[in-house]
């Protein structure tokens, strides 16, 4: 996530040209569903089908099928699908083929827990020890972790399992995994100090249902959500079912390759399959306050509930909170693409390894919709955003579309203050950033690669300080990078136009560590440069298509004394044996964070000798044969 909007700095609002000059005309509808005739929507039907399809034609898209629905009060107003569910096989999407909702499966996590508390089952304030008392942490603070702080991603979880995470077949006890490794790690932060972003806090859902309730959660989400709503075409891998019949799903795409379907054991957090059609029936169930066709599904309170900023249930607020305001279970609940336009947007967002997707409730005009595709590269949040806002207008709920924002470069701040202590390397959960400061005042920004050097962002120059208090570079008048101290964390964030250019978008994309006076121990010095793979991965996972999952243990020479993990993460010795986490950083860029236990077992290769075994999460690493400077075995 970090490293993605580092480089958005450098081609953010390059999308809004193409969305903004679509409208008007027809160069050929996609799939459509049957459906009653609408004339309230057409100029947003219209303007829609042209951005989907000019970029499934546009060469080089990673996406093959992208998929839509439209709710207005309480019909769907339009559904269509546009390109190959099965480019190979001359497969059109169709309406009806299922494809992976990723996170927006949360949305019914989320409902089941709201079921079970209006059925006194449970309180939002409620230690989840007390209702699950076989979850564990090393963290004493985990026993204050309650059931809000898990629906709202305040736990202080780590983040995310991601041993068996995908797959191309059902992998079952994906959340027992889930547990067991949660039992061998420590918080990042202590319970509702702050809010990052956590997949592991809706898996452990699982397990507090199967509690509360005696049956699976996949069993109970069908029986309480998906039956009533009527939502024939949503479900989940389970192990006991086959595979989707060829023709009903959408092929995920990898390296231009037609692949198997996709399969999410994390079911709580990222494992359901649906239509855009389907998830319209939950749309209507946020839009009448929790019933469905006259029958009360989960409170009207609930529904509220959801709905509220989260943001005053943390210590340590977001500086770029104006950005994200986290409800239950939603990621943003005054959605800004909308809000624009002076309308209330709750969304959730969902990303698989290769679907993406994107659900809107609009509450007071009493919209909807849903937009998925098998790719990462049609611009699905532009499109919503752009689609409501044309549907709210031609249904008089605004009375125009909110103009685009122009932006230019803010001229030079009148005094330049001392700079130095903004330079320094700034942590995150996928890559270091350095700041360097040079005498005449510019800063410049570089990010640190997979291949273990620094690059500069690209289209990024020297950045200098503006009027505004923020840092530009010369010509780039669409994304920027300011500085902010939050309950003593030292942040670098940006700030980026939005790809439709109608609102500014601010992420944290780090925090800044200090130096160290201690230079690594020599338990740690010994295994620097080691390479490591895993070797508890099951076969049936995606790793037979990606290739085998491995690790690095590095040191950063601007920041001797930390533990580089993968040429990712900065970790801090706690002794020879463990190295742990180190940042607070609300939002994305302080999610999935890591840390690494040492232990001496038998070689594997010759058991009369000894060797170390490394673990992470769940996983379990080996020294690679003959990799150069593989700890010694004794």
């Amino acid at each position: 996530m970090t490293r993605r909007h580092c480089l958005n700095l450098a081609t953010a609002g390059l999308a809004g040209s193409m969305l903004q000059a679509c409208g008007g005309g027809n160069s050929g509808a996609g799939n459509v569903a049957a459906l009653p005739s609408d004339t309230t929507v057409c100029e947003a039907v219209r303007w829609c089908r042209e951005a989907i399809q000019a970029t499934l034609s546009r060469s080089g898209s990673s996406t093959t099928a992208v998929s839509v629905a439209l709710l207005a009060d309480d019909r769907v107003v339009w559904q269509e699908a546009f390109g190959h569910a099965d480019r190979e096989r001359g497969v059109l999407a169709a309406p009806e083929m299922r494809v992976n909702v990723g996170s927006v499966s949360k949305m019914f996590a989320t409902l089941v827990i709201m079921i079970l508390r209006d059925r006194g089952k449970l309180a939002l304030e409620q230690p989840v020890v007390e209702l699950l008392p076989s979850f564990r942490m090393r963290s004493p603070g985990f026993t204050r972790i309650t059931v809000r702080h898990l629906l709202s991603h305040a736990s202080g979880m780590p983040g995310t399992n991601y041993r068996n995470a995908f797959a191309f077949v059902p992998i079952a006890d994906y959340a027992q995994d889930t547990m067991q490794a949660l039992s061998q790690s420590h918080l990042k932060h202590e319970p509702g100090e702050l809010a990052v972003y956590c997949n592991d806090g809706f898996t452990l859902l699982e397990p507090l249902v199967r509690e509360l309730t005696g049956k699976d959660f996949t069993d109970f989400v069908q029986e309480e959500i998906f039956d009533p709503l009527g939502m024939r075409l949503t479900g989940y891998p389970v192990a006991h079912l086959p595979h989707l019949p060829e023709g009903t799903f959408v092929h995920p795409y990898y390296e231009g390759k037609r692949r198997p379907q996709e399969m999410m054991p994390g079911y709580a957090t990222g494992g359901a399959f649906s239509t855009p059609g389907d998830m319209m029936k939950l749309a209507r169930l946020f839009l009448d306050r929790g019933t469905f066709q006259g029958r009360r599904i989960v409170s009207a309170e609930a529904i509220r509930l959801m709905g509220e900023d989260q943001s005053a249930h943390v210590r340590i607020s977001n500086p770029a909170a104006s950005s994200m305001t986290w409800g239950l279970g939603w990621d943003d609940v005054r959605q800004q693409g909308v809000a624009a336009g002076g309308l209330q947007g709750w969304q959730k967002g969902g990303d698989t390894c290769f679907f993406s997707s994107r659900f809107f409730v609009l509450p007071e005009p009493r919209l909807a919709m849903m937009i998925s595709g098998n790719g990462f590269d049609y611009g699905a949040l532009a499109l919503a955003e752009g689609v409501l806002l044309r549907a709210a207008r031609e249904r008089r709920a605004i009375a125009s579309l909110p103009p685009a924002i122009v932006s230019t470069v803010p001229p030079l701040a009148s005094s330049t203050a001392d700079i130095s202590k903004l330079a320094g390397i700034y942590a995150s959960e996928s890559g270091p950033l350095k700041i360097v400061a040079a005498r005449d005042g510019s800063l410049t920004l570089s990010l640190w690669s997979a291949a273990g050097h620094w690059e500069s962002v690209q289209g990024i120059g020297e950045l200098r300080e503006r009027s505004d208090g923020s840092w530009w570079s010369d010509g780039n008048a669409v994304a920027c990078i300011r500085f902010q101290t939050v309950g003593g964390h030292s942040y670098l964030m940006s700030r980026v136009l939005s790809g439709n250019r109608l609102y500014w978008n601010g992420t944290v994309l780090g925090e800044r560590l200090p130096p160290l006076e201690a230079s690594l121990p020599e338990a740690w010095r010994a295994r620097v440069g080691s390479r490591w793979v895993c070797t508890n991965e099951s076969p049936q996972s995606m790793v037979k298509l990606l290739g085998p999952t491995t690790g690095t243990i590095g040191e950063l020479a601007e920041l001797a004394g930390y533990v580089l993990w993968n040429n990712k993460q900065l970790l801090r010795v706690l002794d020879d044996f463990t190295a742990g986490m180190t940042i607070k950083v609300p939002g994305f860029a302080g999610r999935d964070l890591v840390e690494l236990r040492m232990a001496t077992v038998q070689d594997p290769t010759d058991f009369r000798r000894l060797s170390e075994e490394l673990r992470e999460g769940s996983f379990v690493f080996q020294p690679e044969p003959n990799a150069q400077g593989r700890p010694p075995s004794s």
